[in-house]
C-alpha cells in the first residue's frame, strides 16, 4: 500500500534521476575544451554488437583541444576512427600507430548555436521526463484509499512545488552550458 510520502519520494528520485540524466548528456556536448565525455554518445559497431567507445578503448584529453583514443584491441582501430568521424561531431579523428588523434576544430558562431539548439533538446527531453514523474505522482494520489480529498489537494500541490524547483533547476543547466559554449 503506497502513502502520499511514498509517492512523492518516488517522484523526487524520478526528477533526480531525470537532472542526472541531463547533466549526463550536457557533459557530451562540447564547449571550448576537449573532454574524454564528449565522445559518450559514440557507439562502435564491434564483434556484431554496438557498443559504446567507452567499452572498447581509453579515451584521454592531454591539450585543451586535442582527444587521444586508444583502442584496446588494435585490429579494430579502422573501425573505431569510422564510428568517431561518422558520429555527427564534426570530428576528424587519424589513425597513427596504435592509437587515434582527435583534434578538435575551432568552434565558429554557427557551431555554437547548433551546439545551443542541441543542449535545448536535451533539456526539452529532460522536462518531458520532470513532467511525465509529476502526472506519475499524481496517478497515483488518485489511487490511494483511506486519504482525505484535502490531503490528495495538499499533495498534489506540493508534488506541482516539486517539479517547478525540477524545471528550474534544469533552466539553471541550460543557461551554464549556454554560456559555457557560446563563451570565445
Amino acid at each position: 500500500m503506497s502513502s502520499i510520502q511514498e509517492i512523492m519520494k518516488d517522484a523526487r528520485a524520478s526528477m533526480d534521476k531525470d537532472i542526472a540524466h541531463i547533466r549526463h548528456e550536457f557533459s557530451s556536448v562540447r564547449s571550448g575544451k576537449a573532454s574524454p565525455s564528449m565522445l559518450d554518445t559514440v557507439r562502435v559497431e564491434m564483434y556484431g554488437q554496438q557498443m559504446q567507445l567507452n567499452q572498447v578503448a581509453t579515451i584521454n584529453a592531454p591539450e585543451p583541444r586535442v582527444l587521444i583514443v586508444t583502442p584496446f584491441d588494435k585490429g579494430q582501430i579502422k573501425i573505431v576512427e569510422k564510428a568517431i568521424r561518422e558520429s555527427g561531431l564534426g570530428l576528424e579523428p587519424s589513425a597513427q600507430s596504435g592509437i587515434i588523434r582527435v583534434p578538435l576544430p575551432m568552434m565558429n558562431e554557427q557551431r555554437r548555436k547548433e551546439l545551443v539548439k542541441v543542449v535545448h533538446k536535451y533539456a526539452e527531453e529532460g522536462k518531458v521526463a520532470i513532467r511525465h514523474a509529476r502526472t506519475h505522482a499524481r496517478e497515483g494520489f488518485k489511487k490511494l484509499s483511506g486519504v482525505s480529498e484535502d490531503d490528495v489537494k495538499h499533495a498534489e500541490k506540493d508534488v506541482q512545488k516539486l517539479h517547478d524547483d525540477y524545471i528550474h533547476k534544469v533552466d539553471e543547466l541550460i543557461k551554464a552550458k549556454e554560456a559555457e559554449i557560446m563563451e570565445v
